[in-house]
């Protein structure tokens, strides 16, 4: 059995939203890993320090360290884990996240270089990245998208009468969560009948201005704040539409969670979402902060319910390949 020690923000006991770490973790553990998690402080600082002191506490004990890697700030908390592993001569694994990660690598070139060239192997989840490090020279770099697990995700065709909005994930600025609000305003304008609900935890205060700005535009949307991935799949039962209106992406988990569930999609064309979305065949792409263009591509989604109903189906054949007891095969070869 392998001992993992498994280092990033695992932080949605804390009320944020369950991301690589917490997912991945469990299913590993599943399979008979050993997983150790960290860090669970919300203090910024001690989370670094609870990260870097338990790299100390268990350089004995563990085979791999598994390292969350983003382009913001944590970026900086994957520099110094990373290089503390390298001292202890521990073999590690960046997870590469986030659509932002490609400017980092040109802000950052030598951190960069210092992380990635010196890895056991880089984990990319979507092929965007994967491609983008390539480029760049990286070539100890895999291929491993982000899982569910399909047996969870239960398929349904979806009714078009009134246009029912779904938007799923946390509140930031990167993901421009007040396009949605200002789009329901621009179909409504036009006469259509149409709802939003948008389900997620705040990150930056994106949701007060968001919530602000429903209410300055007088629109009932209905803001449910953070739900389990079982509450807001049986919620989705209720919407025709999962739109996803962010300007910086790699290959989010909620929309193909959407494409599972058999609601079409609608995503800005940004980062890895054209790896993830052939247009017009499995999901919509529409260039990002464009109202016009999310209100046209959602019109034509219920004005041709044979059209959108294969797009869904094409979706949901499209993510099997996304499928837990398909993909644990690919972390298998890396950690065995």
């Amino acid at each position: 059995m392998k001992n993992l020690l498994y280092i990033g923000n695992a932080l949605s006991q804390k009320g944020k939203t369950s991301t690589t770490i917490d997912t991945l973790s469990k299913s590993l553990q599943k399979e008979g890993f050993n997983v150790y998690v960290v860090s669970r402080k919300t203090n910024k600082l001690y989370r670094l320090f609870d990260m870097l002191f338990s790299i100390m506490s268990y350089r004995k004990h563990v085979d791999y360290v598994i390292i969350d890697t983003y382009s913001t700030l944590n970026f900086y908390y994957a520099f110094l884990c990373s290089q503390l592993c390298r001292m202890l001569k521990l073999k590690y694994i960046p997870i590469l996240h986030g659509g932002d990660l490609p400017k980092r690598l040109e802000k950052s070139p030598k951190f960069s270089k210092t992380i990635f060239s010196n890895a056991y192997v880089n984990v990319a989840p979507s092929l965007y990245l994967k491609s983008y490090f390539q480029d760049k020279g990286y070539n100890n770099i895999k291929y491993i998208p982000n899982t569910i697990e399909l047996k969870k995700y239960k398929y349904q065709e979806r009714a078009y009468k009134q246009i029912k909005l779904l938007w799923v994930r946390s509140f930031s600025k990167l993901y421009n969560p007040t396009l949605a609000v200002k789009l329901l305003k621009s179909l409504r304008e036009q006469g259509q009948q149409a709802s939003l609900c948008m389900i997620g935890p705040d990150n930056d205060g994106s949701l007060i201005e968001t919530k602000q700005l429903a209410k300055k535009l007088n629109l009932n949307v209905e803001f449910t704040g953070k739900l389990t991935k079982e509450q807001w799949h049986e919620k989705s039962q209720e919407f025709n539409v999962f739109i996803n209106t962010t300007n910086v992406d790699n290959t989010p988990v909620s929309v193909i969670e959407a494409m599972a569930l058999g609601l079409p999609v609608i995503s800005t064309n940004v980062g890895g979402m054209p790896f993830l979305i052939n247009n017009e065949v499995d999901g919509i792409l529409v260039e990002p902060n464009n109202i016009e263009a999310f209100k046209n591509s959602i019109l034509n989604l219920i004005r041709n319910k044979k059209a959108t109903d294969q797009i869904a189906a094409n979706a949901r054949k499209k993510v099997e390949e996304f499928d837990w007891d398909i993909i644990k095969h690919k972390w298998f070869s890396i950690l065995s």
